[in-house]
């Protein structure tokens, strides 16, 4: 990887909320990390509260939360003007998509850990999530 695609990648993490980028070209990998002046190395996921829908729930039952693994834009839709994947109080089988989250023109799809019903959803859709954020809960 030459200097001016390292010199743009630090621009980029510069310029966006995120504060970690890992990029492999061939056998050279590049991290770049970003802190905020004064704020400790180590950032807390729930500093930010992201709206998400509860389902009314009788019992409590143990549940799964689903994260989102990378940074990215959430799509909750196959394709614009196409149904949710899932909404709230759908049955999901394991391996099942539920999201995709696009990152650098890369469509990640972000797959059911477990069968189950969906009790909690984000609502974000077409926003950018951060690595670790909530994205659904599954009972």
């Amino acid at each position: 990887m030459d200097l001016s695609k390292i010199k743009t990648l630090i621009d980029f993490v510069g310029r966006s909320n995120i504060t970690e980028l890992t990029v492999t070209e061939k056998d050279v990998t590049v991290r770049i990390f970003r802190t905020a002046a004064g704020q400790e190395a180590v950032a807390d996921p729930e500093q930010k509260p992201r709206p998400i829908a509860d389902a009314p729930s009788s019992t409590e039952k143990p549940s799964h939360v689903v994260k989102a693994p990378v940074f990215g834009v959430l799509h909750r839709t196959p394709a614009p003007g196409e149904p949710p994947f899932v909404a709230i109080g759908d049955e999901v089988e394991e391996g099942q998509t539920l999201f995709i989250i696009e990152a650098m023109k890369v469509f990640n799809q972000i797959a059911a850990p477990l069968s189950g019903r969906i009790t909690r959803l984000t609502e974000i859709d077409g926003g950018e999530v951060e690595t670790g954020e909530l994205l659904a809960e599954i009972a």
